[in-house]
């Protein structure tokens, strides 16, 4: 089991670094940096030569070679696959230790996930950065680093609060925690892929008069118009708008929840874990908060933006132990 309890930390530490590589090949504009998949300009890395890149160039003439955006994507790929082989070793090792009462459904169904996650990644490229595609694949590594975190705590000698029934009623809201803010991550996942982060300037929701500019009908359609490619962007100006305005909301609401979560749960429990538990929560939330208003003020500082990612990503993994333990709890 400790072997197990090994390889799923050291996997949700190279989940981790994933989906920090996501965001940064995302947000440097290199998701097609590379054009074909799985490999680069049909090589397993980089085109460096003159030789290599003119017969890259020649291959694909739509796309022409830059070193950097290939490299950041495919420095992405070799991580996404090394995580790929430590999840498929977890769910080998999970199979042969069921006897003795290992986890098997969680550990097959992240094996899945990452399989799934690897067609998407291969659409993300094939389909030219759709808009829904993208979204996706970010979501599917959040829920890829989240799965293996949930793994870690089943493996784990975890410690359980005895009685603190004050607060055992509140597992259902801490659930419902959890699908608002993956509602959000989902919005700011839709808000990236649409290049939409920068159309609003100023705080809390938008530039005047943005209610009059909302737009719905092509906002949040999951089935674009055909394009040759959607890198930067299809949508007009005013469903960005619409986009990011959502986004806003969504953070004022997210936060508000989280928020309110965190301190009911805090003044009520008698349990130490349960009240660092939400007072980590709570140090991770103003700091999510405080890098969105951030990334509006700077204009989307790259180490800010990618941050962003990161600690929405870390607020769900503390969120996720909260549930966690108040429904173990009851």
């Amino acid at each position: 089991m400790k072997s197990l309890r090994t390889l799923v930390l050291i996997s949700i530490i190279l989940a981790i670094v994933v989906v920090t590589l996501g965001a940064y090949t995302r947000l440097t504009h290199a998701g097609l940096g590379c054009p074909d998949w799985p490999g680069c300009y049909g090589q397993i890395d980089v085109p460096r030569t003159a030789e290599q890149i003119a017969k890259a160039e020649q291959a694909f003439p739509e796309r022409p070679v830059e070193v950097q955006k290939a490299w950041n994507e495919m420095i992405h790929r070799y991580f996404a696959g090394a995580l790929g082989l430590f999840v498929l070793a977890i769910a080998v090792l999970s199979y042969r230790k069921r006897h003795l009462g290992t986890p098997l459904f969680l550990p097959m169904s992240i094996l899945a996930l990452v399989i799934f996650q690897a067609a998407l990644g291969m659409w993300t490229v094939t389909m030219k950065l759709m808009p829904i595609v993208v979204m996706g694949h970010l979501l599917g590594g959040f829920t890829t680093l989240c799965l293996l975190f949930l793994l870690y705590l089943r493996l784990s000698n975890y410690r359980i609060p005895e009685g603190d029934f004050a607060v055992k009623k509140y597992a259902k809201f801490a659930g419902i925690g959890v699908i608002i803010l993956t509602l959000q991550i989902a919005l700011g996942g839709w808000t990236s892929s649409n290049y939409a982060a920068l159309v609003c300037t100023e705080l809390p929701i938008c530039q005047q008069p943005w209610v009059e500019n909302l737009t719905f009908e092509n906002s949040f359609d999951p089935i674009p118009p055909k394009r040759d490619t959607y890198e930067y962007g299809h949508l007009d100006h005013y469903e960005r708008v619409t986009i990011h305005a959502m986004h806003r909301i969504g953070a004022i609401i997210t936060a508000v929840y989280l928020l309110w979560l965190a301190l009911k749960i805090f003044t009520r429990s008698q349990s130490q874990l349960v009240k660092q538990t939400t007072a980590i929560l709570t140090l991770v939330l103003f700091v999510q908060v405080g890098l969105g208003v951030s990334n509006i003020v700077l204009s989307l500082p790259l180490a800010i933006a990618v941050s962003h990612n990161i600690i929405a990503a870390c607020l769900m993994m503390v969120l996720i132990k909260l549930t966690y333990t108040l429904k173990r709890k009851i």
